[in-house]
């Protein structure tokens, strides 16, 4: 038994470190995709949103979410990760403080650390939405809110013993829990910030805004791809040979069969094989894998990634006509695929076959009871994160401000939120210049107006 849990531990940290190390997935994507000048901002708010998270998660969020209590919220084990370890090699004298997760036999600290790399990983993926115009300090609020409230409520209806999970549903490592809860939150962000200055003409026209390093945005992916191995295989919680090589094959299978068909898409609709369409393909496939990668076949998991990546095309080109301003598609990769990643299982899943009861799911004669308690949760994640994430962005909009200054945004949130930037010697090589003027002889030259004057319109 003693071996057993140290095998356990070992292979729950190392896929905790995983996890971990997709905060810097997620910085180099969301910098990539975004323009320089915002740079800094971009990588500074993926850094400090896991410290914030981590703070919220051991305050107040663990006990929420994993402590006993009712159906819909923990009541134990509340403020500074208190109470007893749980797991079954302690015995049972403590048994009750966080008993949705007493059956894996990692020591407590493991099991909080695995949980909160999760957490940290549901408040990066508002960051991207927000790009490039939200104030750093109020989404440093809206991140605590999002790690302290937010996610461990949704976390302990469905992972920690509430109602979505004695309902039936199934979310094996958070297509709902961590991506669409991110996905909802993000959203409801994006509509009250309102889109980029000069994203959107007056007559209707989509003005693409490019982002400025695609290398380092495909470098995140791989990243990201990589991290997956842990998130995925890890929520076993356990050495289990046969279960982790299974979820290893789904998940990877989810990634390349999204990656293709974005890929295909994408230069079906819009002429070319657009890179940035095909990393948030990757992206999307994996994410719709997420909640089904330990309940499905791996011929199931090739269909799922090839609707994921065909979906998140459709979707950012839709959010865009919609004129809902993400910059770097993390609506449509996180929520769009969270969401249909979950309804997936109720239609692909089939039952124990890496040991878990689920039943099938409707393609393979379940009928309509899974599919029914997936979309239950859907809609209930919807409704509660959608509509606190709005409240809670509305009562920072009127208090401290969410969106920064126009001539902040024109300049660049480097400079404005951060007093410095990415590439600062590109400035000194390369200065913009934005109007001609003559010289004394009466010779066209360029010239640079001050700044003050450019965003006054030369007045």
């Amino acid at each position: 038994m003693e071996t057993k849990i140290i095998l356990d531990t070992i292979w729950v940290v190392l896929a905790a470190m995983l996890v971990f190390f997709m905060n810097t997935g997620f910085a180099m994507v969301e910098s990539g995709f975004a323009r320089a000048k915002n740079c800094v901002n971009i990588l500074s708010k993926n850094f400090i949103v896991f410290a914030v998270s981590s703070l919220g998660f051991l305050i107040l969020g663990w006990g929420l979410m994993w402590g006993d209590g009712n159906g819909f919220i923990g009541l134990k084990g509340l403020f500074f990760l208190n109470g007893a370890d749980n797991s079954p090699a302690t015995g049972d004298a403590y048994r009750g403080v966080y008993s949705a997760i007493s059956w894996a036999s990692v020591p407590l600290m493991a099991k909080f650390f695995f949980q909160l790399v999760f957490c940290g990983t549901a408040g990066t993926i508002v960051s991207g939405a927000v790009a490039e115009r939200v104030k750093y300090l109020a989404f440093i609020v809206f991140s605590f809110i999002m790690a302290t409230i937010i996610y461990p409520i949704v976390g302990h209806w469905i992972w920690g013993g509430g109602w979505l999970s004695q309902l039936g549903m199934f979310d094996f490592a958070g297509s709902t829990t961590v991506h669409s809860v991110g996905g909802w939150a993000a959203l409801a962000g994006a509509m009250i910030l309102g889109p980029r200055f000069g994203k959107y003409s007056d007559g209707g026209k989509i003005n693409p805004i490019p982002g400025h390093n695609l290398t380092i945005a495909t470098l995140g992916a791989f990243v990201l791809w990589l991290g997956w191995f842990g998130f995925n295989p890890g929520s076993t919680m356990a050495a289990d040979p046969h279960a982790i090589s299974h979820i290893l094959m789904t998940t990877n299978t989810g990634a390349i069969a999204g990656t293709l068909s974005s890929a295909i898409v994408s230069w079906l609709l819009l002429g070319k094989p657009d890179l940035g369409m095909t990393i948030n393909g990757c992206l999307a496939g994996l994410v719709a894998i997420t909640a089904g990668c330990a309940f499905v076949s791996v011929s199931s998991a090739l269909i799922i990634g090839l609707i994921g990546g065909a979906l998140v095309v459709f979707s950012v080109i839709g959010f865009d006509r919609l004129k809902i301003d993400d910059p770097v598609g993390a609506i449509s990769v996180h929520l769009i695929n969270g969401i249909f990643g979950t309804i997936a299982v109720g239609l692909f899943a089939q039952d124990n076959i890496t040991g878990v009861a689920t039943g099938n799911g409707l393609f393979f004669g379940g009928g309509f009871t899974l599919l029914g308690a997936q979309i239950a949760g859907i809609l209930a994640t919807g409704v509660f994160v959608f509509s606190i994430s709005s409240i809670t962005w509305l009562i920072l909009k009127y208090t401290i401000g969410i969106r920064v200054s126009l001539h902040e945004e024109i300049q660049g949130l480097d400079i404005g939120e951060h007093g410095n930037m990415a590439y600062p010697e590109f400035l000194s090589r390369k200065p913009v210049f934005s109007a001609l003027g003559q010289n004394g002889n009466g010779e066209s030259i360029a010239v640079a107006p001050s700044p003050k004057r450019a965003f006054e319109g030369g007045k």
